[in-house]
C-alpha cells in the first residue's frame, strides 16, 4: 500500500508564491511517476505537472514558466514551486503517484489565490 500526504497549501495574493510538498510512504518502487493535479470548483481534474523518477518533467501550458516540479527520490517526496500565482490557479491540488500501472492519490491541499 502507498500513502501520499500533501502540505503547503493556503491563501496567497495574486503574484505570490507557494511551495507544495507531497511525501510518499509505503511500498514505493524505484521507478515511478509523480504528478500534481488540480481541480477547481465545477471543473474537471487536470494535470499540472509531472516528473518521472528519471527526471523527465512535463507541465500544463497554463503553468509553464511559473511552476516548477522537483523531487527528492531518497525521501520519496515531490515538490511544486508555484510563482506568479493567478486567481485562476485557485483549486484543490492533488499529489499522484503511478507505479506498476497503479495510481495512488493524496487527500488534496487547497490553494486559494485572492486579494
Amino acid at each position: 500500500q502507498v500513502q501520499l500526504v500533501e502540505s503547503g497549501g493556503g491563501l496567497v495574493q495574486p503574484g505570490g508564491s507557494l511551495r507544495l510538498s507531497c511525501a510518499a510512504s509505503g511500498n514505493i518502487f524505484s521507478i515511478n511517476d509523480m504528478r500534481w493535479y488540480r481541480q477547481a470548483p465545477g471543473k474537471e481534474r487536470e494535470l499540472v505537472a509531472g516528473m518521472t523518477s528519471g527526471g523527465i518533467t512535463r507541465y500544463a501550458d497554463s503553468v509553464k514558466g511559473r511552476f516548477t516540479i522537483s523531487r527528492d527520490n531518497a525521501k520519496n517526496t515531490v515538490y511544486l514551486e508555484m510563482n506568479s500565482l493567478k486567481p485562476e490557479d485557485t483549486a484543490v491540488y492533488y499529489c499522484n503517484l503511478v507505479q506498476i500501472l497503479r495510481a495512488y492519490w493524496g487527500q488534496g491541499t487547497q490553494v486559494t489565490v485572492s486579494s
